[in-house]
């Protein structure tokens, strides 16, 4: 069912692991010229546009582009007990985890009468993309809107795709989500359009445009999320996911086999890597993916994925070779679990988020860890972080010097303003005091 990647005997340089990572075929620079032309119809006919692509892509044009107050607030009421209190649990556990996340301001005393204090500004605004297609993620909402809260953001636009069977609204479950985090301003878009719709704004509708630009999608979210960039903050190209899981023989193969299986539901596309140093243990993976994948909801979507060019059996050395290639790859979700899970740790740079031992899947990052699961996909773990309330901050440099401070440092701000030749700097201090 999947490919097996032998790397026993490479030498295991980033360099030498990074050309032989599997990647799947299409990547986000394919899906750029179908993303900027969707984005640049959004901006130039508006509404107009977005309605278009609702029928073209999605669930068909909605009666409302954006949900009526009413909408929200019936699906709140609507939610299922055991999800709502699944959800309320979800929004306290993020909320505290995110908390650690926003640095407190600090002063720094340069010298008498001078001062820096470094503070973090939240963005005034930002937009929320959750989601639709071949499921329904209430928790990226959650995952979307808490660190947003957590950081201050005053005002939060939520999009997500109009569903077919819901007469092309927003999925109710989606919507009680946004109610009970207070977010009354949610728009019925989807796709590269409503990335577009988020970061021009589109009049007609009364959406203003944001600074700031979160959340996971597919490939061509993905590129659109690229294309925005500079009009608009983003957090990272959340795409497609990926998972992969470093064990060794005293791993469970079962547990690694369902692991692996929960992420590659999400999307014939999506990437699920094992990587060892056991062949033996190769095997018993193999045999159980059998398995599992036979009795799984979405069996057939789950083959395609773990067939692709994208997921692979990964053989190795040893453990630090599995770091290595770890490395290299920079996943999305990076599962441990091996006999000693803390030295393999210890050796890992890059990944959205960590999953350290047996009892600690991706699954339980993916709703209740705490954690947030909007993380960068393709390689971008390796210079991306996942999302947090670090995301809507901005850190600021707030100056303060007296005159006596300033004087102190007069002549040598001229002296470096003259060896730059720009003698205009100079004079904007030395203007401060006429002899």
């Amino acid at each position: 069912m999947m490919q097996t990647i032998d790397l026993r005997g490479i030498q295991p340089t980033r360099a030498a692991f990074a050309r032989l990572v599997p990647r799947p075929v299409v990547d986000v620079e394919a899906a750029m010229a179908v993303a900027s032309a969707l984005i640049a119809d959004v901006r130039e006919r508006g509404a107009i546009a977005l309605a278009e692509q609702a029928e073209r892509f999605d669930g068909g044009a909605p009666a409302s582009v954006r949900v009526p107050q009413a909408e929200i607030a019936a699906a709140v009421a609507r939610l299922a007990p055991e999800v709502r209190e699944a959800l309320e649990e979800a929004i306290d556990r993020v909320r505290r985890a995110t908390a650690a996340q926003v640095p407190p301001p600090a002063e720094t005393v340069i010298g008498r009468g001078a001062t820096i204090v470094q503070r973090w500004q939240p963005v005034e605004r930002a937009g929320l993309y959750v989601p639709g297609g071949k499921a329904v993620y209430p928790s990226s909402v959650v995952m979307n809107a808490v660190p947003a809260q957590v950081a201050g953001v005053a005002s939060v636009a939520l999009a997500s795709p109009p569903q077919r069977e819901f007469g092309g609204a927003v999925h109710p479950t989606i919507l009680g989500a946004a109610g009970l985090l207070g977010i009354d301003e949610v728009y019925a878009i989807g796709g590269a359009g409503a990335i577009g719709a988020l970061a021009w704004g589109v009049d007609e509708i009364g959406l203003e445009p944001v600074q700031v630009i979160t959340g996971p999608g597919n490939i061509y979210v993905a590129a659109a999320k690229r294309l925005v960039r500079g009009q608009t903050g983003i957090d990272s190209e959340a795409g497609t996911t990926e998972i992969l899981v470093i064990a060794d023989a005293s791993a469970n193969a079962r547990y690694v086999a369902v692991d692996l299986v929960s992420q590659a539901e999400h999307d014939e596309a999506a990437a699920s890597l094992l990587v060892t140093d056991s062949t033996e243990f190769a095997g018993r993976v193999a045999a159980e993916l059998d398995a599992v994948v036979a009795r799984t909801k979405h069996a057939e979507r789950v083959r395609t994925a773990l067939a692709g060019p994208q997921s692979a059996i990964v053989l190795v050395d040893d453990l630090a070779a599995a770091a290595a290639f770890s490395n290299a790859y920079g996943p999305e979700h990076l599962e441990i679990q091996t006999e000693d899970p803390e030295s393999v740790l210890a050796n890992i740079e890059n990944a959205g988020a960590i999953f350290v031992g047996a009892h600690s899947p991706v699954s339980l990052g993916d709703y209740l860890a705490g954690s947030n699961h909007v993380l960068p996909t393709g390689g971008q773990a390796r210079f991306s972080p996942g999302l947090g309330a670090y995301s809507f901050l901005r850190p600021q440099q707030v100056i303060r010097y007296d005159r006596d401070a300033l004087d102190e440092v007069a002549s040598r701000i001229v002296a470096l303003s003259t060896a730059e030749d720009l003698p205009g700097h100079g004079d904007a201090v030395t203007a401060r005091f006429p002899s």
